[in-house]
């Protein structure tokens, strides 16, 4: 981390401010953890912090603290426009390119208010006046704890703003199984654990209080699991018309396609998802153990990255489609799925 970004941070920071928290649109669990952790952070240090989310998250996470404070561009345009017209400093987090906040990027685009990323992602985008970009960590909420750590704000850290830190950890790293994850990262857990933590509490506050459309949408990709042994991969569907039958909400596909990832000697698992709203859209999801590049494959063929063992794509097309592209692409990877 670069002693100069630290010290315009804490330069930036001096004296009251109106700032402007930002994550990625449909945030997860290290989007709402690492944004609403510096919400809290700040209001300890006597800024005036809003966090604008340009669309609502999953309800497995309304119970993080200052969940309730979030604002939502989708839903009120005109009060968060004004909002980030006056505002003084806008971070931007868990996110590095502003196609991933849809409109509010036009708005960030023409700010005279100075803009902070703090992200974990490849090949972030220049559009902000300090950068802290860390492919290598874990998640943002972990980057987010160096840095609060040092800018000299760890005394700061209090239960709640532990939990939000602990939840986008736990989250972003698979519940700590990923190749990203760690002796600095346990490290980190243990600190926030001392903070008063109840890290089973989280666990099953994002994992195990699922309502009765989430376990059926569950139960639909398992019955649409298929595998591809000699490539060791595996991939499941999850069909429009069924999502509809099920009542499906925001999250409820949140972690299907690791299920894969639990077949014994599979080690890449792809889930399709048709859009709800789009007729020609298809959502996927790629996770993998080891060093096989979710992050490269989804790139290259489905407009898409993320990370080494997670990352996201989009197929515009049938869902039918999208997975012949897929068993043709994977079979290019022979040699590194072995």
């Amino acid at each position: 981390m670069k002693n100069k970004n630290i010290s315009d941070l804490k330069t930036l920071l001096f004296g009251k401010k109106n700032i402007i928290i930002i994550p990625h649109s449909n945030p997860d669990g290290d989007a709402i953890g690492s944004s609403l952790a510096l919400m809290n952070l700040l209001k300890e240090l006597d800024h005036k912090p809003i966090v604008i989310s340009p669309n609502e998250p999953p309800n497995f996470l309304k119970w993080t603290p200052g969940f309730n404070e979030i604002i939502y561009f989708d839903k009120n345009e005109k009060n968060c426009t004004t909002q980030l017209k006056n505002a003084d400093v806008i971070f931007t987090l868990d996110f590095n390119d502003l196609i991933r906040i849809g409109e509010m990027g036009n708005l960030l685009k023409s700010s005279n208010a100075d803009i902070v990323m703090i992200d974990h992602h490849q090949n972030p985008k220049n559009y902000t006046n300090i950068i802290f970009s860390e492919p290598m960590i874990g998640s943002t909420c972990e980057l987010l704890f160096e840095i609060i750590v040092e800018l000299g704000y760890e005394k700061n850290i209090n239960s709640k703003i532990a939990a939000c830190l602990y939840l986008g950890m736990m989250t972003d790293t698979g519940s700590f199984q990923y190749s990203n994850v760690s002796s600095r990262t346990h490290q980190i857990v243990s600190k926030l654990i001392s903070k008063g933590i109840d890290q089973s509490e989280i666990h099953n506050k994002v994992y195990n209080d699922c309502s009765i459309s989430r376990l059926k949408v569950l139960g639909s990709a398992l019955r649409n699991l298929n595998q591809i042994k000699e490539l060791k991969t595996a991939y499941m569907y999850l069909k429009r018309k069924d999502l509809k039958k099920f009542d499906f909400k925001k999250g409820d596909s949140e972690g299907i396609v690791n299920y894969g990832l639990s077949l014994k000697n599979i080690i890449f698992s792809v889930i399709f998802i048709e859009d709800i709203e789009n007729q020609n859209k298809v959502k996927i999801s790629f996770r993998s153990h080891g060093n096989f590049s979710c992050n490269e494959f989804a790139n290259t063929y489905f407009n898409g990255g993320g990370h080494i063992n997670a990352a996201g794509g989009i197929h515009n097309g049938s869902i039918e489609e999208a997975i012949i592209k897929f068993k043709t692409a994977v079979n290019n990877y022979k040699n590194k799925l072995k």
